[in-house]
């Protein structure tokens, strides 16, 4: 679905570098999602013991790690393989293979929580027995995390969504976007939604205050650039700024005083480990990273090309 329409390219789909780049531990993964998908249709018994069920969830408590990698169609698989494999290549590199992994747990974890908790919520205020009886499950709050990882580190990059193009920092807002306006004219809505929502929502907040930078002893990502309110137009802002600082007491609490006095010296100008420096460092990792998957990838298609033309060459001699 996501593809590159400008060098540099993240995501490419339209071309020979689409098949390759492909990191082990993405591979992997993605043999999971396949492999859970299979044995679901051999033994569809099996779902309320691997499904995210809210009316199951206390003595099968083990369904809030095993639902995000259950996918229940083949359309679902397929795109949650192909997302994994696509936007592994662009951030496996960047954060490395253990901090990846890590965030692809941590996200799928609190998102089945939020999910769980939510349902049960719902339930009490309307006494629909549906939302305690729904399967959920699917890699797909984990995917659209990993569009939040992409607004953070290559935010102005350009992408394409079907005929639009737009830049990476606006596509988790345009999902969120397109996904609530479906909700309305599919009715098992609830099965994804919620997911999709708090997979952007809990990934967001995995970032922004919890993970480790590899340069400095600093941990998330409190540049403006990537504060919630950015993920909403500019007229929106000043409303959502003081919604979202309750969050950020909450999560940061004393240490933001502590913060920003480190991040700035006596005249007010930026030090190393400040919010913009921070911010710059992690955009030009991700730009250097990416210029240099490219260019292996463009010499290894050259290779491929030359090997076939002295191929061809041999067998006309």
């Amino acid at each position: 679905m996501l593809s590159s329409s400008s060098p540099p390219q993240p995501l490419q789909t339209g071309s020979s570098s689409f098949y390759t780049g492909f990191t082990r531990l993405c591979k992997g993964l993605a043999v999971i999602l396949v492999l859970g998908h299979v044995l679901l249709q051999i033994f569809p018994s099996a779902l309320p013991y691997v499904a995210l069920i809210p009316s199951r969830t206390i003595p099968f408590a083990w369904n809030l790690i095993t639902a995000g990698y259950i996918e229940q169609s083949l359309v679902g698989v397929a795109i949650s393989t192909i997302g994994l494999l696509l936007f592994g290549k662009s951030l496996e590199p960047l954060w490395g293979s253990k901090e990846f992994l890590k965030f692809i747990i941590v996200v799928n974890l609190f998102t089945s929580i939020c999910v769980f908790v939510t349902a049960i919520a719902l339930y009490y205020f309307t006494r629909q027995e549906s939302y305690l009886y729904t399967p959920f499950s699917g890699f797909h709050g984990v995917l659209s995390g990993f569009l939040v990882g992409i607004k953070q580190i290559l935010p102005d990059q350009e992408l394409s969504l079907f005929v639009l193009k737009i830049k990476a920092k606006w596509m988790p807002t345009l999902v969120t976007l397109i996904s609530i306006a479906t909700s309305f004219f599919i009715t098992d809505s609830v099965s994804y939604l919620p997911t999709l929502l708090f997979g952007i929502y809990m990934s967001w907040i995995y970032l922004r205050y919890f993970q480790k930078q590899p340069e400095t002893s600093l941990k998330g990502d409190p540049s403006d650039d990537f504060s919630f309110s950015s993920f909403f137009p500019e007229f929106l802002r000043p409303i959502l700024d003081p919604i979202t600082s309750l969050f950020h007491w909450v999560f940061c609490g004393r240490r933001s005083g502590s913060a920003e006095l480190r991040g700035r010296s006596l005249d007010a100008s930026p030090l190393p480990g400040s919010d913009s420096i921070e911010a710059a460092r992690r955009r030009e990792r991700g730009a250097r990273a990416l210029e240099q998957r490219l260019e292996a990838e463009k010499l290894s298609a050259m290779g491929k090309v030359e090997g076939t033309s002295h191929q061809s060459a041999a067998e006309n001699v």
